[in-house]
C-alpha cells in the first residue's frame, strides 16, 4: 500500500520572520495521517532544517544540480542539501522547464544525481494547454519520463516520486478534473507497469496543479493519485494542513 504525501513548494515566497511562522504554524497542527514535506527557498533550507529536527515533516530542495561540485555559480549540489538536512528535491518544475530552458535531459540528469547522493527527486512532468488541446498529452508525459529511463533505467524510478502537473492549472486557479487527473496518473503508472511492474506499484505519483482545500479530498480519492505537490496553498499553514487532512 502506498503511502500518501503532501509537499509544500513555497518556490520564491516569504522572509525570515513568515517562514518561521509558517514553519511553526504547520508543526503545531501537523496531526493527519499523511507525510508532509516543505520546499522553501535555498537560502532558508538550513534554517527550516534545523527547525524540524525533531519533527516528522521533510525537508526538500526546490532544485538539484546535475554535477557534483565546481565551477557551476547559482547552482547547490546534492551532497550540500543533504547537509541541510533535504530528503527529497524537485527536478523538472515547470517553471524550471519554461522560465529557465532546462531540457528532458538536464531533468534526467538533475534525477540521476539526487538518486546517487541519497535523495529522493520528484520528477515532475506535464503538458501546456496548448499542448492538451492538441491532444498530446501523454506523449508529452511520456517523452519526460522516457528521458530518466533512457538516462539511468527503469528501477531508478522505484527511488523517486512523480508529480503530474498540468502547466495549465498552475498558479491558474484553473485544476484538472478529478477524471482528467486520474487518466494521466493511470497512463504513467500503466506506462511504468509494462516495463516493471514493481516499479509501478512502488512509485508515489502526486498531483501538482491548483490543488486546495476544497478540491483537495476528491482528488486525492483517486485510484492513482497518491498525494499533493501544492502551491499557492501551501503557504498558508491551516491551508495546507486542510490538504493534508483530506488524505
Amino acid at each position: 500500500m502506498r503511502s500518501s504525501l503532501i509537499a509544500g513548494n513555497w518556490k520564491m515566497n516569504g522572509n525570515l520572520q513568515s517562514v518561521v511562522e509558517l514553519v511553526e504554524g504547520i508543526k503545531a497542527g501537523n496531526a493527519g495521517k499523511a507525510e508532509l514535506a516543505i520546499f522553501p527557498p535555498a537560502v532558508f533550507l538550513m534554517k527550516v532544517g534545523g527547525m524540524l529536527a525533531e519533527s516528522e515533516i521533510a525537508l526538500g530542495a526546490q532544485n538539484v544540480c546535475d554535477q557534483e561540485a565546481g565551477a557551476f555559480t547559482g547552482e547547490i549540489a546534492a551532497s550540500m542539501l543533504r547537509e541541510c538536512g533535504c530528503r527529497y528535491a524537485l527536478a523538472g518544475h515547470s517553471e524550471r522547464r519554461s522560465l529557465y530552458q532546462e531540457t528532458d535531459q538536464l531533468v534526467a540528469a538533475r534525477c540521476a544525481m539526487a538518486v546517487a547522493s541519497g535523495i529522493i527527486p520528484i520528477l515532475c512532468v506535464g503538458e501546456t494547454l496548448q499542448e492538451r488541446e492538441q491532444g498530446i498529452t501523454e506523449d508529452v508525459v511520456a517523452r519526460q519520463i522516457d528521458a530518466v529511463i533512457n538516462l539511468s533505467g527503469i528501477a531508478s524510478l522505484g527511488q523517486a516520486i512523480i508529480a503530474y502537473e498540468p502547466v495549465w492549472a498552475i498558479g491558474t486557479g484553473k485544476v484538472a478534473t478529478p477524471d482528467q487527473a486520474q487518466e494521466v496518473h493511470a497512463f504513467i503508472r500503466g506506462k511504468l507497469a509494462r516495463l516493471n511492474a514493481d516499479v509501478a506499484e512502488k512509485v508515489q505519483i502526486l498531483y501538482g496543479g491548483s490543488m486546495n482545500p476544497s478540491n483537495a479530498a476528491e482528488l486525492l480519492s483517486q485510484a492513482d493519485i497518491d498525494g499533493g505537490l501544492i502551491g499557492g496553498a501551501s503557504l498558508k499553514a491551516d491551508d495546507f494542513l486542510t490538504i493534508a487532512q483530506a488524505v
